[in-house]
């Protein structure tokens, strides 16, 4: 499976969450918006002020960040997926989705017609589907 992993999926794999995604390993590729690198140290700094988080606990999960981000295609920010992302969507989808959401679209419509997106968050997930996109994880 190829799977375009959302942040609220990259973070549950980082920290090792119990619940983290059930498909995880039939996922031989995984895409990712360069968001998702951005979004997991910012949880990750929130969860550090929140709860305390010790030195080995912060640098373990760093470690778990950058291995998915290095095992990852990372598709970058560019000017076709600002453009898409800018345009209608059948659903309501913040800011953030919208670039997520359209990072898959376009990556599926250009190099591979199988891949699935996986979010947790069930608005992502439903704007995904209405635009075509195959959903795992809600």
């Amino acid at each position: 499976m190829i799977a375009c992993l959302d942040s609220s999926v990259a973070v549950r794999l980082a920290f090792g969450v119990a619940d983290r995604l059930r498909e995880w390993r039939k996922v031989k590729r995984i895409v990712v918006s360069a968001l998702v690198e951005v979004e997991c140290f910012r949880v990750l700094d929130q969860e550090r002020l929140r709860h305390g988080l010790s030195d080995g606990k912060i640098a373990a999960i760093s470690e778990n960040i950058r291995a998915l981000i290095d095992r990852a295609e990372v598709v970058e920010l560019g000017a076709a997926v600002l453009e898409r992302a800018k345009q209608p969507f059948p659903t309501q989808l913040a800011t953030l989705d919208a670039l997520h959401v359209s990072t898959a679209l376009l990556w599926k419509q250009w190099r591979e017609p199988t891949l699935v997106f996986a979010t947790h968050d069930h608005q992502q997930g439903a704007g995904a589907r209405a635009v075509g996109l195959q959903v795992i994880g809600v």
